[in-house]
């Protein structure tokens, strides 16, 4: 019902119209001579627009750019800001902390309490910090293979854990290949590394079974490659499965966090051994935790004591920062509420439905995925089961000229397809705008 001509034309168009609209970012983009590819990190290049908007700040849950144009966040850092910019606990804190010092190799008091408020929002009992998500990422799975002595991980299809060189192996026509985007890759992962696709019981099965997998790691549902949910009882199973074989399982929660206070695992079960948060729990300052059961504690102290003196191979000089705990104390304490959730819940589920009124009114064999305060549009009737399902599903340039139509009128979406995250401050006119405009593209394409 939308044809490619139509698809080309108004991102032609849409092109034309970012160009005009935005010369200080253009000159930003021509004038960054000492970045590589003008910009300070590659993926700042990855939105569908031209060339970057250049952000001049942000607040709540809109952002400024240079240019002077206002945008309704839908993106909020790709989950960094998803609880808003910059909300006032947060200012406040680092304030604070920034005439007391900010990196000290030592704990604090306010440490102790962000542990006991870590505790006590997510269920776990032991935790530890991070720079990123993907460190912890990588923290974890050398302690699950330390303390298994197996080698073997196992990932599913499709799915991203950060810059974690063990994760990056894919499944093409069935076939486990590393990833081809890895740059520099020179080491074989599918010795160590398994991938099979998600909500596959079989292959879950079969693989576990065999003994030697140290963990799984996983996403509750997928949440980059679109979004694959769960099917129903996949992951009692996965949890089962774990649990016969003495497989560690890691729930990575840096996006699924958006599912509900506490994160999915709480807010849906089953609970994992081990829990990596990231990005959002600091309001966007570098910071990431991981935390686990007493019983996977108990094995890491004795584990601990077993290994030489010396370098472990986890964690960096600025882990545990002064300034990031101060982030986390703030964001913890009062801005991650459950008042918040229950304000994200309810204004994603307006965004749901304004959405599902849209494609219902133009006839589309789309649908939406929906967990909590993160939206997805997908351009396909049947919700993806895998990660193969659902790279077959996306349209780039579909869902590019969308994104890149809202851009224009003032919308920003995560740029690496059409998700949308819901904040504490999201207002519903911001919500009903986004219905309102994506309803007049597919006007216009369809009249094409």
């Amino acid at each position: 019902m939308i044809n490619r001509a139509a698809i080309d034309a108004m991102q032609a168009r849409e092109v034309a119209r970012f160009v005009a609209a935005n010369p200080k970012s253009y000159a930003h983009a021509q004038g960054s001579k000492s970045w590589f590819q003008g910009v300070p990190f590659h993926w700042m290049l990855d939105w569908s627009t031209p060339f970057p908007i250049a952000a001049q700040e942000a607040s709540g849950a809109t952002l400024t750019s240079v240019d002077g144009q206002v945008f309704d966040d839908f993106c909020l850092g790709d989950t960094a800001s998803m609880f808003g910019h910059s909300p006032q606990p947060l200012v406040d804190a680092l304030t604070a902390q920034a005439v007391q010092g900010l990196s000290y190799m030592l704990p604090t008091s306010k440490g102790a309490e962000v542990g006991d408020m870590l505790a006590a929002m997510f269920g776990l009992p032991q935790w530890q910090v991070t720079t990123t998500a993907s460190e912890a990422n990588r923290a974890v799975i050398r302690w699950c293979r330390g303390l298994t002595g197996r080698d073997k991980i196992l990932i599913f299809n499709g799915c991203y854990h950060g810059a974690v060189d063990d994760v990056f192996v894919d499944l093409r026509d069935g076939k486990a290949v590393n990833r081809p985007s890895l740059i520099g890759q020179v080491q074989d992962l599918l010795p160590t590394t398994l991938a099979i696709e998600f909500n596959d019981v079989d292959a879950l099965a079969a693989a576990l079974r065999g003994g030697d997998i140290a963990c799984v790691l996983a996403e509750p549902l997928m949440t980059n490659i679109g979004m694959v949910r769960d099917a129903p009882s996949f992951l009692e199973t996965l949890r089962a499965l774990c649990d016969e074989t003495g497989t560690i399982l890691v729930l990575d929660e840096t996006h699924t966090i958006s599912s509900g206070y506490g994160g999915h695992s709480n807010t849906h079960g089953p609970k994992s051994d081990i829990m990596v948060v990231g990005k959002s729990i600091g309001g966007g300052v570098p910071c990431a935790v991981y935390g686990f059961t007493a019983e996977i504690a108990e094995k890491m102290a004795a584990l601990n004591q077993s290994r030489p003196p010396g370098h472990s191979g986890i964690g960096t000089t600025l882990s545990a920062n002064a300034l990031a705990i101060s982030a986390m104390h703030a964001m913890l304490g009062h801005v991650i509420t459950r008042d918040a959730y229950a304000h994200m819940l309810a204004t994603a589920d307006r965004l749901v439905s304004g959405l599902n009124a849209v494609i219902a009114a133009h006839q589309l064999d789309w649908h939406v995925s929906h967990v909590g305060a993160r939206v997805e549009l997908i351009c396909s009737a049947v919700p993806p089961r895998n990660g193969s399902e659902a790279r077959a599903m996306m349209d780039h340039a579909l869902e590019s000229t969308i994104h890149l139509y809202l851009a224009n009128r003032g919308i920003l979406l995560a740029p690496f397809h059409n998700m949308m995250l819901v904040s504490p401050v999201t207002a519903t006119a911001q919500v009903d705008r986004l219905a309102f405009e994506l309803n007049n593209a597919l006007t216009e394409l369809q009249a094409s």
